[in-house]
C-alpha cells in the first residue's frame, strides 16, 4: 500500500468538510480528481474508507485509523518544513560552543541571554573545552564555535577576533608583593599560586611569563570557581593572575590589589573560531557581535 502526504490531506479535508465538494475547494483541486485518488487509496488498502450515501459524509473504522494517522503525521510535516525555512532563512540551526578559557563562562553568559531573546529556534549549547581538542571538535562538526586565544592555521577554520585583554596579577592588601607596581617573573617564585584547574599550556601566565623565564611557584593550587579563587586571595592563602574583566569588581576592594604582569603589561586577545562557511549565518555573526559588545562593557564598568 502506497500513501502518499495527498492522501493525509484528503482524508483529513474531507472529514473536516464533510463532503467531496468542500473538500476538493478547500485543496484546490477538482471534485473529480479527489473522488478518483480516495478510489485508488481504497483500492489499494482493500477496505472502504467512507460510509457511503452517509449525509455528512462518514469515515468508516479504516478511515478513521487513517484520519489517526494523518493528524499525527502531518504536524510533524509541517514542523519540519518550517525549521528547514528557518535553516535556509539563517533563523534557526544549532550552535554549540566550547570554551577553551575557563574564565570565559561569567562573560558568555551574559552574551546567551541577549542572543537568546533574539534567536530563539537556535540550539545554544556549552561544553567547556577544557576536557577534549575543541579545534579537531570544530573540524569534525561537533560543535560549531570554540572561544579560544590560541589561534592556528587550520583549513576550513576562521579565528574572528573578539577583544583584547590584559592578565592582571591579585593578591590580597596585606600581601609584601602588593607594594610593587607591577609584577614580574620572579615574584612568582616561592609564592603559592591559585588557578583555575587547567593545563599550564593554556594559563596565559605560564605561556606568556613564567614558562619562558624558567620560573616555578613554590606551590600550585588549582579551584575551579573564581569566587573561590578570590575568597582565598583576600585571605592571604596564595596570588593569583585573570583576566582583567573578572576582576573589575575588585579594582575599588581595599581586601585585594591588582597590578600588571611586567613594567609594561601583557596582552592577549581572544578569538572565536568557526567554520568559515558557518560565518555567513545571521545569528553566527550576531553572537560574534553580542560578544565582543559584552566584553567591552565589561571592561569599561
Amino acid at each position: 500500500m502506497h500513501i502518499e502526504f495527498r492522501h493525509l490531506r484528503s482524508i483529513k479535508a474531507i472529514h473536516e468538510a464533510g463532503g467531496l465538494a468542500r473538500a476538493a475547494e478547500q485543496l484546490n483541486i477538482t471534485q473529480s480528481a479527489l473522488s478518483h485518488q480516495i478510489k485508488g487509496l481504497e483500492d489499494q488498502a482493500g477496505v472502504e474508507l467512507f460510509v457511503r450515501r452517509s449525509r455528512p459524509l462518514k469515515l468508516s473504522a479504516a478511515g478513521l485509523r487513517l484520519l489517526r494517522a494523518a493528524e499525527r503525521i502531518l504536524p510533524e510535516v509541517a514542523a519540519l518544513e518550517a525549521e528547514f525555512t528557518g535553516l535556509r532563512a539563517g533563523k534557526s540551526g544549532r550552535l554549540h560552543i566550547a570554551i577553551e578559557c575557563h574564565a570565559c563562562f561569567e562573560w558568555l553568559f551574559p552574551v546567551l541571554e541577549n542572543f537568546r531573546k533574539t534567536w530563539p529556534d537556535v540550539d545554544v549549547d556549552i561544553r567547556p573545552g577544557l576536557a577534549f581538542d575543541a579545534l579537531p571538535a570544530l573540524q569534525k562538526e561537533e560543535v560549531d564555535l570554540v572561544v579560544s586565544s590560541d589561534p592556528e592555521t587550520l583549513p576550513g577554520v576562521e579565528f574572528t577576533p573578539l577583544f583584547d585583554y590584559a592578565p592582571v596579577f591579585v593578591a590580597s592588601s596585606q600581601h609584601p608583593l602588593a607594594q610593587k607596581a607591577w609584577i614580574d617573573a620572579e615574584d612568582f617564585r616561592g609564592e603559592t599560586l591559585i588557578t583555575y584547574p587547567v593545563e599550564r599550556a593554556r594559563l596565559d601566565l605560564f605561556s606568556q611569563l613564567l614558562t619562558p623565564a624558567k620560573v616555578e611557584p613554590a606551590a600550585v593550587r588549582q579551584v575551579e570557581l573564581t569566587a573561590v579563587i578570590l575568597l582565598l586571595v583576600a585571605s592571604n592563602r596564595g596570588i593569583t593572575v585573570l583576566p582583567d574583566w573578572v576582576v573589575r569588581e575588585v579594582k575599588y576592594s581595599s581586601d585585594y590589589v591588582t597590578r600588571p604582569l611586567t613594567k609594561d603589561g601583557l596582552t592577549r586577545r581572544l578569538y572565536a573560531a568557526t567554520r568559515t562557511e558557518d560565518l555567513e549565518k545571521p545569528y553566527m555573526s550576531d553572537l560574534i557581535r553580542l560578544a565582543g559588545d559584552e566584553a567591552r562593557r565589561m571592561q569599561a564598568a
